[in-house]
């Protein structure tokens, strides 16, 4: 049902549609909703099962809005137990989706040095120095996988790949539209109560001021709104700052991954179904994975994390010295670069969950707190979270109860709290905490986390970027002089590029040997590893919001971190943003140092609704 109305919340005058359901974002746990409901909506004969409200009638009306151009976006490998996906498909065969594969073999290696450029302290080095004698290309390879890190029996997969296959089945039942390319812009607020969503306006300019072929974005009216756009999802987002987080809950404790497809090389001894964790390299903060697909490819990448403060922290660089590393340059010398990518995580796992349910909303996946931060593992959790909120609107529906706070809590949240999903995220919760002050803490914390079951756990709290010491002089001292650190930092701004590279040079990192097939410019991998794809008509996603606070910013994290390059130094210190080079990973608001007034808890870059991403035909 479409119809002209006017709006409450401004004075354009917007299309509006009536529907029962709503879901933003198309990642694992959405698609995992949609299957579990998809199923149930008609009776074998084939007549409505679940009534709609807004059709009479009719089964459930159910809209999804993907950002992304399609719903195969990102490029990213999984390694995963299944549990729960194989709950919705339990005749699933590695077979039924392209670059799966189970796993067969996995290792934990440590990784250690071979350059002499890692920032290590003096006790990692006398470490180091005794294993050197016993190491093989450098490496340690462990004997086990630490308790339920171990995904032996499992599968690996692309998450784009997947997404793909769930979301044809999703479509082909024609009871539920997927839209992408359809950013979101705002939940639609009746008091407290979420009454549908609003889509972007288009035909603005980049401030998001109407243009000649200006579209007001439709009103979704919905009785319940399924918000599943991820950790740094703007719908998500509004939600946080409208009903603030539980008691004693933040998000804090963030990371990066940049990550790779490639084609392995003819001499390559990788099989498929092997699983590679990396730790120490190349720098102890960094961690690692390779995990390799049928046919010669293989997912690799490195994650960034909050607690990593080096200003100077350039993941793709990153990247290539991970991959050089001897134990792994073996089998990817010669190798094809096919796609690359990169998404912020959540890493704060249950600390970070927000209000779960509400009048008319209801949160899922990554962005409501359901990543496993112990056992490294996201996408199984993200769909049980799906599957549960799927259960609890077939009870819901079948009762004809309406989408209130009080049901959904009774539904939805308490079966999610009574789930395998809060036993383990509990045992999960904080394990990591000890990386807040170094690796050795970090490893010890872990330990303790996996011989008690989470019982005991290093305390330390987690702190933002904005709440750590990230200071260039401090991580260079003893390595590069104040002034010259300075002065690279002003010729590399003047020249409108990242300070990272000059930087890393000047501290001991050899240059890249660019090859032009695996190894290439930032630039270069920007054409040759998928196309960034940003629709005109939109505005920009990435703002700063008060400009005089980026002229006294000294670090500019978040011109360093940029998976892109798509935010470079501007004019008077104030960075500039091009949504052409983008791949909307997000890291940009997490990483910035400068909180805004009146908000010690917001920072001053907004990641908003925005279309478009990377895309390639390996995601």
């Amino acid at each position: 049902m479409i119809a002209e109305r006017e709006t409450s919340m401004d004075d354009v005058q917007r299309q509006a549609m009536d529907v029962d359901i709503a879901c933003v974002g198309f990642g694992p746990a959405t698609a995992a909703f949609l299957t579990t409901v998809s199923r149930e909506l008609l009776n074998e004969d084939g007549t409505p099962k679940l009534l709609s409200q807004k059709m009479p009638g009719m089964p459930l009306q159910i809209m999804c809005y993907e950002r992304a151009d399609d719903i195969s976006f990102g490029v990213s490998g999984v390694v995963t137990k299944a549990k729960a996906i194989r709950q919705s498909f339990p005749d699933l065969t590695v077979e039924d989706i392209s670059m799966a594969q189970e796993i067969k073999k996995e290792k934990m290696v440590y990784l250690l040095d071979p350059v002499g450029a890692s920032r290590r302290s003096t006790v990692h080095n006398f470490l180091d120095s005794l294993l050197k004698p016993v190491a093989k290309n450098h490496a340690i390879e462990s004997p086990f996988i630490p308790g339920g890190m171990n995904k032996h029996g499992g599968l690996l997969f692309s998450i784009g790949q997947f997404n793909q296959w769930v979301g044809a089945q999703i479509m082909s039942s024609g009871l539920v539209q997927l839209w992408p390319g359809t950013p979101v812009n705002a939940p639609l607020f009746d008091g407290d109560k979420v009454t549908g969503i609003r889509l972007s306006d288009q035909g603005v300019d980049l401030r998001g001021n109407p243009e000649a072929a200006f579209m007001p974005g439709m009103d979704i009216h919905a009785d319940l709104t399924v918000v599943g756009d991820g950790p740094v999802g703007y719908i998500g987002q509004q939600l946080d700052e409208h009903f603030g987080l539980p008691e004693d809950h933040e998000q804090k404790d963030w990371a990066v991954g940049m990550k790779m497809v490639v084609e392995l090389p003819e001499q390559s001894t990788l099989e498929a179904g092997t699983v590679l964790h990396t730790l120490g390299f190349p720098e102890p903060e960094i961690f690692g994975f390779l995990y390799v697909h049928p046919d010669r490819l293989a997912s690799l990448g490195i994650f960034i994390p909050s607690w990593f403060d080096n200003p100077a922290r350039t993941s793709y660089r990153y990247l290539q010295h991970w991959m050089m590393h001897p134990y792994l340059w073996k089998d990817l010398q010669g190798g094809t670069l096919k796609s690359w990518g990169a998404k912020s995580l959540q890493e704060s796992g249950k600390h970070g969950e927000p209000l779960l349910a509400g009048d008319g909303f209801a949160r899922i996946g990554e962005g409501s707190g359901s990543t496993n931060i112990f056992l490294n593992s996201g996408v199984d959790e993200a769909w049980m979270t799906g599957i549960l909120l799927g259960k609890a609107v077939i009870t819901l529906a079948t009762e004809q109860k309406p989408f209130s706070k009080d049901n959904l809590q009774a539904t939805y949240v308490k079966k999610r709290h009574d789930s395998w999903l809060e036993r383990e995220a509990q045992i999960a919760a904080g394990a990591r905490n000890g990386f807040q002050r170094g690796f050795f803490t970090g490893l010890l914390g872990m330990g303790l986390t996996m011989l008690s079951g989470g019982i005991f756990k290093v305390k330390t709290p987690a702190k933002a970027a904005y709440e750590r010491s990230v200071n260039l002089i401090d991580f260079y001292k003893g390595r590069i002089p104040e002034a010259e650190i300075k002065k690279i930092q002003q010729e590399s701004y003047a020249k409108g590029i990242a300070a990272s590279d000059a930087l890393m040079t000047r501290a001991g990192w050899p240059d890249i040997p660019y090859d032009g097939q695996l190894l290439m410019t930032h630039q270069d991998a920007l054409f040759s590893g998928g196309k960034v794809q940003a629709a005109a008509g939109y505005k920009d996603h990435v703002v700063f919001l008060f400009p005089y606070l980026c002229e006294t910013c000294e670090n500019k994290l978040c011109i360093e971190i940029c998976s892109g390059q798509a935010i470079t130094p501007g004019e008077n210190g104030i960075p500039e943003f091009d949504r052409e080079k983008c791949i909307h990973c997000g890291a940009c608001m997490w990483n910035c140092v400068k909180t805004i007034p009146g908000d010690p808890t917001k920072t001053n870059i907004s990641f908003q609704a925005g279309s478009g991403g990377l895309h390639s035909v390996e995601n």
